[in-house]
């Protein structure tokens, strides 16, 4: 029998198919399937690892004699869909590495692969897309560098161009491990295995400048927005699950803190305010002689049965970007679990969009769940990504059922990777500024990674008077849909902005831990005008400030000579550390209200302080070291690890019993410190 081998130059162009570049380019037409896959196919998965065990991002698995394929996520994971039933052959192939041909197998929808590491000495081409027409499950990207012999021309729809280069090869191979059973296929040594990439490469964060101390004397008041957004600390889970240190911006400490739940005190039932105002004042753990203030505000609680009714816009991403179990699948997922949440009352319309925008499902009435799950199941990725025309669309279909006495939202789930049409900033903003005018906000659900737009879908949800959650896998899936489900999706307050005023007769200096990005003018907190955050139902917001008391041991500033001594001014409050005011409006109010709460009394040393006090302080040193900050002091991770111990209290998920278990991971992937000197 006669076998038949490709041409290097298809070759070299299937290989441009699944490069690592190429996978954070969206791709193909969007496609909304309606019906069942036909009867002679199937959709076979799996998992591509070298003889290391490591999985291989980006490996192309192409259906042989077919334009069919799809390529290997972050875990080195694929499912590729439209497999005959008998006879199909799976191409495996990538740069550097063997290509392998497997027969799917017939009594499986499971096929793992390892490459082995190609002995060839290559050389580099650069080879460039050009060819922006394909079908479903073939690809069609922009740039990747790959290895092959000297090409010129354009072949297989790919422009290809000569970069001589020196064979790169490893000095010292490491050794591969030797599993028993056979199949196993040993590496070849002649070459180096590529990088690890970067941290985070790909990802997109806003960049963070730490609050540094500000002086009492010239600067009283602190203002800023109350944030209740947790997406940071689900990413820095995922980092650290994945054996990585999270990138410095990634890491916002007001975030982590806001992840999980404290015992703070109910507003009053006979109250007519949504919120409450609680604090707490102890030792700082990381800075001796400092202290460390805690602002708690809790959100009333309302029953899911008194929740006013929801007027609730899934809208979907289903761009090429968007393809895999972290991305499409689990938003798929969670929005299930959401369905069944809903009420009667309650009504859902489905959008999706790629390189345009679709009404996959009309609004429609919870109780016709079956409908609306038929819809979700039908989505798959593929297109390139028309945001603009989406968001349009998704407030479209908002307004048009829009409820005076009820809750109007949109849910965006996306990788935030808007790149056709009207895809600046500005012009998002300007359209949920827009909407947001008219009652119809927005929550925003963040997953993937390698081209996760954070610092875009932050700014979405900031403007949307909504929240944005990271969704790392299906249980944050379940906690923000499911066990959150008031607080994600039904506000209580709008706008709630916070002022703190420091009284000079106790406080030298201070600086707030996080909320860089939150921060607004003195003058905005009287300002009805100036947007800021939002609260749900049951919500619970943190804010902790770190301050250097009046005559403190180790000052930032010696006195000074020819200055009034604070602790000599007339006037009463003295046993007063600080006022906390807070501002806030109804959901469909206009005008703000004031409530204000102050803080008096010693600094009680943090060992005999509230779990709760003991444990937001654990978290906040967990994200100071995290960050690398320089405010860190004499913070380590067995310190953070302690108090996170002392202050788990009632821990009936886990979820602080996790924060251990990251603390721990993170503490074995920092490098040790070196003392200068020593060898």
């Amino acid at each position: 029998m006669k076998k038949t081998f490709l041409p290097l130059p298809v070759l070299v162009g299937l290989l441009a198919l699944g490069s690592p570049a190429a996978l954070a380019q969206p791709h193909q037409p969007a496609r909304v399937h309606l019906g069942a896959p036909a009867a002679r196919t199937r959709t076979l998965s799996g998992r591509v690892q070298d003889a290391y065990g490591q999985p291989l991002p980006g490996v192309t698995v192409l259906l042989r004699g077919t334009q069919t394929g799809t390529a290997t996520d972050a875990a080195g994971r694929y499912t590729l869909a439209g497999v005959p039933a008998k006879g199909a052959v799976l191409v495996f192939s990538f740069v550097g590495y063997v290509t392998q041909e497997r027969p799917a197998p017939l009594k499986t929808p499971v096929l793992n692969v390892v490459l082995r590491a190609s002995q060839e000495a290559l050389q580099e081409v650069v080879v460039t897309g050009v060819a922006p027409s394909v079908q479903r499950s073939q690809a069609s990207y922009s740039v990747s560098t790959v290895t092959a012999a000297p090409l010129e021309g354009r072949v297989a729809g790919v422009a290809i161009s000569n970069t001589e280069r020196k064979p790169r090869r490893a000095k010292h191979a490491p050794a591969a491990p030797q599993p028993a059973g056979a199949g196993y296929l040993a590496p070849a040594p002649a070459l180096g295995y590529p990088a690890r990439p970067e941290v985070g490469a790909g990802d997109t964060y806003a960049k963070v400048a730490e609050n540094a101390f500000r002086p009492v004397a010239k600067e009283p008041l602190s203002t800023f927005s109350l944030d209740v957004d947790n997406a940071s600390y689900t990413n820095v889970r995922r980092f650290l699950n994945e054996g990585q240190l999270p990138p410095r911006d990634a890491v916002r400490v007001e975030e982590m803190l806001n992840y999980f739940q404290y015992q703070l005190p109910a507003p009053p039932t006979a109250s007519p305010d949504p919120v409450r105002i609680s604090a707490e004042l102890s030792e700082c753990p990381w800075a001796p002689g400092h202290q460390l203030a805690r602002i708690g505000i809790q959100a009333k609680k309302v029953e899911t049965a008194q929740l006013p009714p929801a007027n609730l816009v899934f809208l979907v991403d289903v761009s090429g970007s968007m393809m895999g179990e972290d991305r499409l699948l689990l938003v798929q997922a969670g929005l299930k679990l959401l369905v069944q949440q809903l009420r009667p009352q309650d009504h859902v319309a489905l959008v999706a969009y790629a390189g345009a925008a679709g009404l996959v499902l009309p609004p429609t009435a919870g109780s016709q769940q079956n409908a609306i799950l038929e819809a979700i199941d039908r989505l798959e990725a593929g297109g390139s990504t028309a945001g603009g025309a989406g968001l349009r669309l998704a407030y479209s279909v908002a307004q048009q059922n829009f409820l005076k006495t009820g809750n109007n939202r949109v849910i965006l789930a996306t990788d935030g990777d808007f790149n056709v049409g009207e895809s600046s900033d500005e012009a998002m903003e300007q359209l949920i500024v827009q909407q947001r005018a008219t009652g119809v906000f927005l929550t925003v659900l963040g997953v993937g990674r390698g081209n996760l737009r954070d610092s875009r879908m932050e700014l979405l949800a900031d403007k949307g008077n909504g929240n944005y959650a990271y969704l790392d896998n299906l249980d944050e899936a379940r906690r923000t849909l499911v066990a959150q489900f008031g607080g994600t999706l039904f506000t209580v307050a709008k706008d709630v902005k916070l002022q703190v005023e420091f009284n000079p007769a106790r406080v030298a200096n201070y600086r707030l831990i996080g909320y860089e990005n939150r921060l607004l003018a003195n003058e905005d907190f009287n300002n009805d005008r100036k947007d800021a955050a939002e609260l749900g139902a049951g919500h619970t917001v943190t804010a902790l400030y770190e301050l250097v008391p009046v005559n403190a041991d180790n000052p930032l500033v010696d006195k000074l000579k020819y200055q009034v001594n604070p602790a000599h001014l007339p006037g009463t409050g003295a046993g007063e550390v600080l006022t906390v005011k807070l501002r806030y409006k109804e959901p469909h109010g206009l005008r703000s209200k004031l409530l204000a709460q102050p803080l008096a009394g010693a600094a009680i040393p943090i060992a005999q302080a509230s779990a709760d006090q003991q444990f937001a302080a654990a978290v906040a040193e967990f994200g100071l070291l995290l960050r690398q900050s320089e405010q860190r002091g004499t913070a380590t991770y067995a310190t953070a690890a302690q108090l996170a111990q002392a202050g788990r209290g009632p821990d009936a998920d886990g979820y602080r019993a996790e924060l251990l278990r990251l603390i721990k991971l993170a503490e074995g992937l920092t490098p040790a410190a070196k003392t200068v000197g020593v060898r």
